[in-house]
This record gives C-alpha cells, structure tokens and sequence, in this order.
C-alpha cells in the first residue's frame, strides 16, 4: 500500500470551495504538498526543514490545505492485490440532463472516476470490480438500467502501465 497525496479532482471543491476553479496557492504550499506526494506519513519536522518553515506552521498549511479541498492524504492500494481484478473505463451516452445521471454513478461504491467530458462521450466512468461477471452486472444491470442512459463503450484495462498522483504541483 502507497501512501500518497492526492490532489483533489472533485467538481465540489473546485466549484464551490475555490469559485472559478482555481486557487492561488504559495510555493511554500506547494512544496509542502510535493513532500507528501513523496511520502504521505513524512513527519512535519521533517517536511519543515525541507520548506523552511516551523513543525507547527506546516501543520496548519497541511491543515488549511485539506479543509480547502486542495488535496486529500490517502492509502493509494494496487486494487489488484486486494482483490478487485478487473477494471474498465466506461465511455456513457446520456439523453438530457448529466447531472442526475453523473450523481447516480457517484453514488457507485464500483465507480472510482466520474467526469463529464466533451466528444464521443458524455460521460467517463472508472470502474473497479472484482472480476468479469461483477463488471458485467455493473454495466448492464446498473449503469445501463439509469434513466437517460442512451449507451455505453467500455474499455477493459489489460494492463495499467503508469498511475501516479505526481501531477498536483506541476
């Protein structure tokens, strides 16, 4: 299991914490946030030393960065080493309105990922199973059975090659 800092992607902090999106965050922060990218459990002291601020001082950016909504320290697990063996991305085709279809499959404990995009898709769907027959009940009994659903294209992963949470402070 990987200890990491995630940088928050969710549409409620970004929408409603930061207004437009984006949020002015000092260099000093965004070191503090690379140096739990490194290693989410890195003491205080330690990150301090590396930014040149007090313990007590990174404490309260750390704090004020999770209340903000800017990043999330979490356990990152290799879910197929706790026993979900098949994962998907699923492209959906919605009729109407996005929302009620994109609360529902955030509602999903399977769906790891939900955004709205523009192309082929309306929507884009992460979804973690423990094998194929679950990620078929997923799909046709569940995702598809939603009203406004039109479609669905899922794209079963055969192997992930990279997934990193490095991309926040670049």
């Amino acid at each position: 299991m990987h200890h990491g800092v995630v940088a928050s992607r969710s549409a409620d902090s970004s929408s409603s914490r930061h207004g437009n999106g984006s949020s002015s965050i000092d260099a000093v922060s965004l070191a503090i946030i690379e140096q739990l990218q490194e290693d989410g459990r890195r003491p205080y002291a330690a990150i301090g030393k590396a930014v040149g601020l007090s313990e007590a001082a990174v404490r309260q950016r750390v704090q004020k960065l999770l209340d903000q909504g800017v990043m999330q320290i979490v356990a990152v697990t290799d879910p197929l080493t706790v026993g979900f063996r098949r994962q998907a991305m699923v492209g959906i085709n919605v009729e109407g309105d996005l929302d009620s279809v994109a609360e529902a499959l955030t509602a999903m404990a399977e769906c790891e990922y939900v955004v709205m995009t523009a192309g082929s898709f309306d929507l884009m769907v992460e979804v973690v199973c423990e094998d194929d027959d679950h990620l078929l009940e997923v799909i046709n009994k569940r995702i598809r059975a939603l009203p406004g659903v039109r479609s669905t294209e899922s794209f079963v992963y055969l192997k992930l090659k990279k997934q990193t949470y490095m991309w926040g402070t670049r």
